[in-house]
């Protein structure tokens, strides 16, 4: 028989590398945007139902799926089995509302309520007879008729003449839905 050598593998400092790769560079995949230089960590569609992907980074895959149909080419009831599917499954995502993954809120709010809020002013958490007092406020400071020809605030009490009926329509919703346990 043979005699056994130790192997260099046992206690510290470890004597050959661990495992079998190199110290080469690791291979990064850039975001197919022409021009950017970021990751492109963020698989996107070319087409609807192919198989091949554009690879993105954060920005330019918001960007590319801002206007991006997910119902392009089905008709009212495929799409609206395909929602009611798509719905269902989403389950656990409305579940963790309450952890705010969604983003900003406590999940009882639309993302066009939350731009309200900003265009208001206001937090994510604030109260009606909040939303009201702070487009009084607002409307006043920015009304034509006291600042006749400032096209800047024309335009500011426009948005927030617009915020406020996105709120008061979701409040309306609100009161009208019955109450559940």
């Amino acid at each position: 028989m043979a005699k056994q050598r130790r192997s260099d593998d046992w206690g510290f400092p470890r004597w050959r590398s661990y495992g079998d790769k190199g110290r080469g560079a690791a291979k990064v995949r850039l975001c197919d945007r022409e021009g950017c230089s970021e990751a492109g960590d963020r698989p996107a569609p070319k087409a609807p139902n192919s198989p091949e992907r554009w690879y993105f980074c954060e920005a330019h895959a918001a960007e590319y799926n801002k206007n991006w149909n997910y119902f392009a080419g089905l008709s009212e009831a495929e799409a609206a089995k395909r929602a009611a599917g798509e719905e269902r499954d989403a389950g656990g995502f409305r579940q963790s509302s309450h952890w705010q993954w969604g983003g900003p809120g406590d999940g009882t709010r639309t993302r066009d309520e939350m731009r309200a809020l900003d265009a208001l002013e206001l937090e994510s958490d604030a109260g009606f007879e909040e939303v009201k007092a702070a487009y009084r406020r607002l409307a006043k400071e920015n009304h034509p008729d006291l600042k006749p020809g400032d096209e800047e605030a024309a335009k500011r009490f426009q948005k927030v003449q617009t915020a406020y009926e996105v709120l008061r329509r979701s409040e309306e919703r609100r009161e009208a839905r019955p109450a559940t346990d």
